[in-house]
Order: C-alpha cells, then structure tokens, then sequence
C-alpha cells in the first residue's frame, strides 16, 4: 500500500540541532515544506556520505522553504558524539532526529525489525504534513541531495499549478506539461 497521502502521525523525539537538544513534533511540520531523512545508524559508512551531502545542499533547501530532519534509531545523544567526532558530521545545520524506539520509522514503514535500524527512506512532506513523494532504498544503496531538491521542487510547483505536472528531468524555469486529450500519444 503506498503512502503517498499520508498524513503523519502525532509524534514527538528528541534531536539534536544548532549545537543544542530539541524536542519536535507534528506541530513543527505544519505550514512549511519538510524532508525526512530515514538512514541506518550513526558512525556508519554510506551514511555520513549522504547526510554530509546533504549538508552540503542545505542553503538550497532553505531557500525553498524546506526544513530537513535526518532521522535514525540513535538517540539525540548519539547525534551529539557523532557531529563532535566527525569532521563531515559537523557540517550538519539541519536537524538530527533521534529515534531509540523507532516510533517514526515503523510509522514511515522504513523499520528493519531483526536489526533495529531503518532503511535508507526520503520522504517529502506537504505543509497538511501529508507525505506527496517518497524512495526507500536498500542500506547498501546511497542517495543523492540534489535529485531530493529536485522533487521538492517538483512538489511545491506541482502544489502551486495544480493543472499541471513535471515531467522527467523538470528544473525550476522548465517546461512543464498540461495534461489533455490533446497530449494523449504525442509525447
């Protein structure tokens, strides 16, 4: 069953951010764009590849109003001794999420149960905080911050001009498509 409409459950973690240790809810998803970032654990190998990747993106994100929340099974405490320890980890502004009981990956549908992790899960999440995009890949799959950016972007145009979509490939100030009869067979 897909979870694309999905509004997100009330929920409320611990996570580490600007330095400091914050509580976050739903409340804090409501009226503004939102990415969450499920991965496995914290000092990992893939993992602070695409978090630093993300890091790296981040101003990009901002600018188009989205908050990031990179989420795992650790605690916030966690989060705190990796962003110390790791030079890549410490590029990280956005928020860290500590997930100990795994609450929001079981109810994102990313939770590995017979190893306590969450899968490499990205979902892109509506101001209603209604999940409209989403990709789950294997561990041992990385992904890319700049083709998230892309389907956020996708996702507010898409949001914005109801009548019309992205097609593969779309970049802000492209061309997008009206769906019509007109259309049928012709692309």
């Amino acid at each position: 069953m897909s979870l694309i409409g999905k509004e997100v459950s009330d929920f409320k973690a611990q996570a580490f951010v600007d330095g400091d240790f914050k509580e976050i809810s739903k409340a804090d998803l409501l009226g503004k764009w939102s990415v969450f970032v499920f991965y496995p654990a914290d000092f990992t190998f893939v993992c602070p590849t695409e978090l630093g990747d993300l890091a790296d993106n981040y101003e990009a994100f901002k600018e188009i109003g989205a908050n990031i929340y990179a989420v795992s099974t650790d605690t916030h405490f966690t989060h705190k001794a990796w962003h110390d320890a790791s030079d890549t980890i410490k590029k990280i502004q956005y928020t860290m999420v500590g997930d100990p009981t795994a609450a929001l990956a079981k109810d994102f549908e990313v939770y590995i149960e017979e190893e306590g992790l969450a899968l490499r899960g990205s979902f892109i999440i509506n101001p209603e905080a209604k999940i409209v995009a989403y990709e789950v890949n294997s561990n041992n799959i990385g992904r890319e911050a700049s083709e998230l950016l892309r389907k956020v972007q996708a996702a507010q145009f898409v949001a914005k001009h109801g009548d019309q979509v992205c097609p593969a490939k779309w970049r802000p100030g492209a061309e997008t498509l009206k769906p019509s009869l007109d259309l049928v067979g012709k692309l």
